[in-house]
C-alpha cells in the first residue's frame, strides 16, 4: 500500500512540473563562438533532448561492452552447460547406486568424470565399491584427501577400506588424522579411542576422552564413567609396579564411579595394605550395596590382614545384611564359613539356594559334604555341578571372562563387560538354530535333543555311579553317557584366544566382495549326515558358549 501512495505521488508531482513547464515556456540558446552557430529551443525541448542522447550513449556503451566481454561470457557459458551435465550424472549416478545398478552406476560415474565437484569423487569411490574395485575405492578417497572440502570424507573412506583389508596401521593413521583435523568427529574419536585401549595406552586414552568431553561428544555421565573405567585399567597395569600411583588412580575412579565393582576391588585392596582400612571399607560398601559382587565380598573381609578365619565370617555376614536378598550375599557368607570350618552356618547360608542350585552353589555344597565326611553326597554334588545353571560372569558381546576387562575383546568397545550369566544373552533364535543343528548330531549317536539341550532342567539327583555288575561282558555306555561326558570334557578343555579387532567396521554402501565369494564356495549342507563333523560341534559350542 505505501508503494502505491508512493508511485501516486511521484506521478502527481511529475505531472505538476510538466504542466508548469508549459504555462511558463522558456528558451535554452547554445553558441559555437568559433563556429559560428548559434542554437535556440525551447526549455522543455532541450530537456527531452538530452534524454534522447543519454539513452543513445548507455545503448552504445552496453553494446560496445558486451563486445569486448563476449570471450568470457561463451566460455562461462560452455562451464555453466558441463556443470548442469555433471550435476545430472551425479545425481542419476547416486540414484543408480542406491537402487544397486552398477552398470547404470558407472556409466554416469564416466559422465561425471571431467565434474570438479566434490560430488562427483564421491559417486566414482561408490561405484567402485559398488562394483567390489577396491583399489579404485581407495584411489577416489586419497583423491578426496587433497580437497579441503572433501578431505574428512576421504579419511572416513579410507579407514573403512583399511577395516576391509585387515590393515590396523593403515585404518589407525586414517582415524588419528581425521581426529585431528576434526576433534569433535565422532567416528574419529571413537576408533583412535579404541585403537588406544586395544594398545593399552591407558594414558593416550584419557586425553582422547578428555578432547571428547570438551567437544561435546559425551554427557556428563558417560564422561565420568568412561574416565573411571580408564583410570581402573592403568591402575590395574601399574598395581605390580608403583602401588601408590596405582591407588591414587583408582580412588579417583572409585570417586567419580562408585558402583565399578573392579574400581572399588582393587582401592578396598590397596587401602587395605596401606592401614586404611575404615576408608577401604566405606569404598566397598557403597559398591556392595549398588552391585554386589564376590571380588567386593573378598576385599571386605580382607580389609584387615591379620584377621582370622572366624573375623572374616564375622565382617563378611556383616557385608551381606546389608543386601540381604541377593544371592551373593548367601554365597559370601557360605565360602566364608567354610574357610573358617563353621559348617552349620555354612549349611544355613546354603539351604534357601539349594533348591534350584547353579555351579557354584553345587560346588560349595560338595566342599560342605566332604568336610562333613559324607564323600557320597559330595560326588553327588559335583555332578549336580557340572550340569546345573550357570552363575553370573563378566560378559561382554557373547565373549565370557574369568576377569574383568576394560575392553570388549570380540569388538573392542570400552565398559563393555557386565556382570550377567552368559546364556541370558542368548535369544529364541540362536536356541532353536542350535537345536536343529545339534538334532542330527544326537539323534545318530541315539542321544535325545530335548534332554541333551544345555536348557533343559538338570536332574534333582544324580546317584554316584554304580560298579558294573560281573558278566562275560560289559555293557557299552549308552549315547547319554558318552554325550554327558564329551560335554564334561568341552566344558574342562581350554577355549582359545578371541582374534581382538581393534575397532568396529562401520557400514557403508559397497559390499565385501570378498566376504560374498567365500559365501559362495563354502559347501551347502543338506540332510543330517552332511552336518555331521566337527565344524559342526564348534557351531554348537560357539552358540552356547
Amino acid at each position: 500500500m505505501i508503494r502505491v501512495v508512493a508511485f501516486l505521488l511521484g506521478a502527481t508531482l511529475l505531472a505538476l512540473g510538466a504542466v508548469w513547464l508549459a504555462d511558463r515556456p522558456g528558451e535554452v540558446t547554445i553558441a559555437w563562438p568559433w563556429l559560428g552557430q548559434r542554437a535556440e529551443m525551447s526549455v522543455m525541448t532541450a530537456a527531452i533532448a538530452i534524454v534522447l542522447i543519454a539513452i543513445v550513449a548507455i545503448a552504445l556503451w552496453s553494446l560496445l561492452r558486451f563486445l569486448l566481454r563476449s570471450p568470457k561470457l561463451f566460455s562461462a557459458a560452455l562451464r555453466e552447460r558441463r556443470r548442469r551435465k555433471g550435476h545430472d550424472a551425479i545425481a542419476r549416478g547416486l540414484i543408480a547406486i542406491g537402487a544397486g545398478d552398477a552398470r547404470a552406476a558407472l556409466r554416469h560415474a564416466g559422465a561425471a568424470q571431467g565434474s570438479q565437484e566434490p560430488l562427483a569423487l564421491l559417486l566414482r569411490a561408490q561405484t567402485a565399491q559398488l562394483a567390489g574395485d577396491r583399489a579404485g575405492a581407495e584411489e577416489a578417497f586419497r583423491a578426496m584427501t587433497q580437497r579441503h572440502d572433501t578431505r574428512l570424507l576421504g579419511l572416513r573412506g579410507l579407514f573403512i577400506e583399511a577395516q576391509r583389508r585387515n590393515d590396523p596401521v593403515a585404518a589407525r593413521l586414517a582415524a588419528e588424522a581425521a581426529a585431528k583435523e576434526a576433534p569433535a568427529l565422532p567416528w574419529a574419536g571413537q576408533a583412535v579411542l579404541e585403537f588406544r585401549c586395544a594398545a593399552g595406552d591407558w594414558e593416550g586414552a584419557l586425553h582422547v576422552l578428555e578432547m571428547q568431553r570438551r567437544g561435546g561428544m559425551l554427557s556428563r555421565a558417560d564422561g565420568r564413567r568412561r574416565r573411571a573405567v580408564l583410570l581402573t585399567a592403568r591402575a590395574l597395569t601399574l598395581e605390580d609396579e608403583n602401588r601408590e600411583v596405582a591407588r591414587a588412580l583408582v580412588l579417583e575412579a572409585s570417586r567419580l564411579a562408585p558402583d565399578l565393582v573392579p574400581a572399588a576391588a582393587l582401592a578396598g585392596r590397596l587401602l587395605a595394605e596401606a592401614g586404611e582400612r575404615r576408608k577401604a571399607g566405606k569404598i566397598v560398601e557403597a559398591a556392595w550395596k549398588a552391585s554386589p559382587h564376590p571380588d567386593l565380598a573378598d576385599a571386605f573381609a580382607n580389609v584387615r590382614l591379620s584377621d582370622s578365619a572366624r573375623d572374616r565370617l564375622a565382617r563378611t555376614q556383616a557385608l551381606a545384611r546389608l543386601t540381604p536378598d541377593h544371592r551373593e550375599g548367601a554365597l559370601a557368607v557360605a565360602r566364608a564359613a567354610l574357610d573358617a570350618r563353621e559348617l552349620p552356618t555354612a549349611q544355613a547360608a546354603l539351604a534357601p539356594l539349594a533348591a534350584a542350585p547353579t555351579q557354584r552353589v553345587a560346588s560349595l555344597m560338595a566342599q560342605l559334604a566332604e568336610l562333613e565326611g559324607d564323600e557320597g553326597r559330595a560326588r553327588e554334588w559335583m555332578a549336580r555341578a557340572v550340569h546345573a545353571a550357570r552363575d553370573p560372569a563378566w560378559t561382554a558381546d557373547g565373549h565370557v571372562s574369568e576377569r574383568w576387562l576394560p575392553v570388549s575383546p570380540v569388538t573392542g568397545r570400552l565398559d563393555a563387560f557386565q556382570w550377567k550369566v552368559p546364556l541370558a544373552e542368548l535369544g529364541e533364535r540362536e536356541v532353536l538354530e542350535a537345536r536343529e543343528v545339534a538334532a542330527p548330531l544326537l539323534s545318530g549317536n541315539g542321544v535325545d535333543a530335548a534332554a541333551a539341550s544345555p536348557f533343559a532342567a538338570p536332574p534333582a539327583a544324580v546317584a554316584p555311579p554304580a560298579k558294573p555288575a560281573p558278566g562275560p561282558a560289559a555293557a557299552p555306555p549308552s549315547g547319554a553317557a558318552v554325550a554327558a561326558s564329551g560335554s564334561a570334557a568341552a566344558a574342562r578343555a581350554p577355549r582359545p584366544a578371541p582374534i581382538i579387532p581393534l575397532a568396529q567396521i562401520p557400514d557403508d554402501p559397497g559390499p565385501d566382495a570378498a566376504r560374498e565369494e567365500a559365501l559362495d564356495a563354502e559347501p551347502r549342507a543338506e540332510g543330517p549326515a552332511a552336518s555331521d563333523g566337527p565344524q559342526s560341534w564348534q557351531r554348537i559350542r560357539q552358540l552356547f558358549r
